[in-house]
């Protein structure tokens, strides 16, 4: 796979070491970009499947926690969102024309995980619309030993409208030629975590972590997107009934869940975890969706507990603290 270099952003006040960016084109020709954070002496690899709306720099300060520890940290910006290629004319909804079309991004991951010769084994840490694609991916055959999921969107909180009145709409959305408009309810064109006070956030507890994703918000306007089309509602919610009908993928999985998710189906979590014959649930009291960015002792409860997964439940061992965080 050919890969060449591609930006990466910091803030002025960063002291994180900056990854190595990468353009990739996926099979169907979307231009994507990833990140690669390197180990001084790797001896493994963590897969990130990052969730909606996000883009690759915000996971330096979990980038730079995992490679203190030897672990090398590759994450990727999704079709659609980040640096990767905006699917519609209007760039500011988050739009998809087919869930499955993510498993193209996968494949090209992958691929370029391999040209990279990154050190196995690879492990899968996924966060919200990631678990969905992780999941999908892992039915594929994702080649990891393990995998992690963070709030994964295997169900949609259906707020502030029921299951099938937010299929209904985004079905007449779609037949009206208005699938790629933003769907009520998901925040319009703009960008939520500038639109958003603290006070009312869904995503973490942690003021200084909010305050450092608004301010990368902030200054790269251009990697951010706004709510989800009413077109990525409907994909959404039918990938997510796909999934969870479907057995557990037999790879030791860890997935966790914050007393205060509000974004995705804390029930869809509970229930297809339950049936996970080598998964384990962990949740977190006071934890809300963005849990790797959460207050320092639920961060740390998170990490602790994803690094003795990878490592075949070894004794809990002390974090460093992230930047920021």
């Amino acid at each position: 796979m050919d890969l060449s270099p591609a930006p990466f952003h910091q803030l002025p006040d960063s002291s994180e070491t900056p990854a190595e960016a990468f353009w990739l084109r996926s099979d169907d020709d979307v231009r994507l970009r990833m990140a690669l954070w390197r180990a001084d002496d790797p001896t493994e690899t963590v897969l990130l499947f990052p969730g909606r709306t996000e883009y690759v720099e915000k996971y330096a300060p979990i980038a730079a926690i995992l490679t203190e520890l030897g672990i090398n940290v590759l994450a990727i910006d999704w079709r659609g969102q980040g640096m990767a290629d905006r699917l519609q004319d209007n760039p500011r909804p988050g739009h998809i024309v087919e869930f499955a079309h993510y498993q193209l991004d996968v494949v090209a991951m992958i691929e370029a995980a391999a040209g990279l010769n990154l050190p196995e084994p690879w492990h899968l840490l996924a966060h919200s619309m990631g678990g969905a694609i992780g999941l999908a991916a892992l039915m594929n055959g994702l080649p990891v030993q393990t995998a992690t999921f963070s709030a994964p969107m295997w169900g949609i909180n259906h707020a502030p409208m029921p299951r099938p009145m937010a299929m209904g709409l985004s079905r007449m959305a779609s037949r009206l030629g208005r699938g790629g408009v933003s769907a009520f309810g998901t925040g319009g064109n703009g960008t939520y975590l500038l639109d958003e006070p603290f006070r009312n956030n869904l995503l973490t507890g942690n003021a200084d972590a909010w305050a450092r994703l608004v301010r990368e918000a902030a200054a790269w306007p251009e990697l951010t997107i706004g709510g989800a089309s009413y077109h990525w509602v409907r994909q959404a919610l039918d990938e997510g009934a796909r999934l969870t009908a479907e057995p557990a993928p037999d790879v030791p999985m860890l997935v966790t869940l914050g007393s205060r998710e509000l974004v995705v189906s804390a029930a869809a979590i509970r229930n297809y975890a339950a049936g996970w014959p080598a998964g384990r649930l962990l949740e977190l009291e006071g934890a809300h969706h963005e849990v790797m960015f959460e207050t320092p002792d639920l961060q740390q409860q998170f990490l602790t507990a994803f690094v003795d997964h990878i490592r075949g439940n070894g004794p809990a061992m002390q974090m460093p603290a992230a930047a920021g965080a």
